[in-house]
């Protein structure tokens, strides 16, 4: 199989799709693959290194699309690749789809077919492919929040842990999955004092459990809501619906409520973000905007400020399934991975994921029906 990794063009985006450790296995196993002049330099992988593992490096993205069968990211198309895309090709990537209609159109006029790594879904409901993404955002966001804080950044001035006699930061985190987790391993590390709010009782027990009893957990709800966020120095959004655009949970009288000099990172931009008051998302180069005393950041490649160990995470995810894909053929790999089946969002001109045809309002087909399955 011939698979493409050109190079990432989201703002402030430094991460590649693969490294030339992946790179060699997959050429090991009988593929060809074509990386864009550039693509990894930014985390250290020079072209060099990737044609010792047996790539071939071509100068543009055009020429990646044009010569590939599958095309490897890590975040969604950006409208400058829409054009380069080849009719009945296939893409993997974040693709975010229930809040990029444009996008979508594009996929479904092409007839590309879309294997979405936030949709790819064990049988007992875990996300392999956003382990690797969620994990550091999560602890970066806390990072972030930290820096935040400080009168430098029109923060409040407060430490996140504290010191000795004098009382530590308060942090909200809306959401009890691996982004609420792994923050609230990092704030419980700096000191902060933590509470975790979720919808599902099951998760909020799971967190006290792992934490034992060093955080405070509440059902997420709009009183509760309400309550803590008038008290919390820094709130984390950490809410995920799988395939569908976030709810609103912070409002903006919650908002005007909050402590001035307070700050909320919406982790959940990616998916339309919690948070009413933004309505658009940040960046690293505009990281924060402020409104009603309260500083607001809504980053949605957070990953990318790591980006070296965010790309070496996410291909330990996802080589085994390029592997299948281009060992079986994507027919074969789909069927013998129900994961990889639920990750189909989009094949060849049809909409495939009941979640996100809901919530575009778009006709959605039966994948098994399509493939004989």
């Amino acid at each position: 199989m011939i698979i493409g990794v050109p190079k990432e063009i989201k703002s402030c985006e430094n991460r590649v799709s693969l490294i030339p450790s992946s790179v060699k296995t997959l050429i090991e196993n009988d593929n060809t693959v074509y990386v864009e002049k550039g693509a990894g330099l930014k985390i250290g992988f020079t072209d060099e290194m990737y044609e010792q593992s047996g790539a071939k490096i071509l100068e543009t993205a055009a020429d990646v699309y044009a010569k590939s069968e599958i095309i490897v990211k890590v975040k969604e198309l950006q409208k400058d690749e829409f054009a380069l895309l080849k009719n009945g090709q296939t893409v993997l990537s974040y693709a975010h789809l229930a809040i990029e209609p444009q996008l979508l159109d594009v996929l479904l006029k092409k007839k590309v077919t879309t294997i979405d790594y936030e949709t790819i879904q064990m049988p007992d409901g875990r996300l392999p492919m956003l382990m690797p993404v969620s994990e550091i955002a999560g602890r970066v966001s806390i990072q972030i929040g930290a820096r935040l804080l400080e009168n430098t950044y029109g923060g409040v001035g407060k430490l996140l842990g504290g010191v000795p006699g004098v009382y530590p930061s308060e942090v909200l985190i809306i959401g009890a999955g691996v982004v609420g987790i792994h923050a609230a391993k990092v704030a419980l590390g700096m000191g902060a004092i933590v509470t975790m709010l979720d919808v599902s009782p099951e998760k909020l027990s799971e967190a006290a459990k792992l934490f034992q009893g060093r955080v405070n957990t509440a059902m997420s709800n709009k009183y509760n809501v309400e309550k803590f966020t008038k008290t919390a120095d820094l709130v984390i959004g950490a809410v995920l619906i799988v395939g569908t655009k976030a709810p609103h949970i912070i409002t903006e009288d919650m908002v005007k409520n909050m402590r001035k000099g307070s700050v909320i990172i919406d982790v959940s931009i990616d998916q339309g973000g919690i948070v009413e008051t933004i309505e658009e998302p940040t960046s690293f180069e505009n990281p924060t905007f402020e409104k009603h005393g309260v500083i607001h950041c809504a980053i949605p490649n957070i990953p990318s400020c790591v980006a070296r160990t965010a790309t070496i995470s996410f291909n330990n995810y996802v080589l085994p399934y390029l592997l299948r894909l281009s060992t079986k053929g994507f027919i074969a790999a789909v069927k013998s991975m129900p994961e990889l089946y639920k990750g189909v969002s989009t094949f060849q001109g049809k909409l495939t994921d009941p979640v996100i045809a809901k919530s575009v309002g778009y006709p959605y087909s039966e994948l098994s029906m399509l493939i004989g399955f």
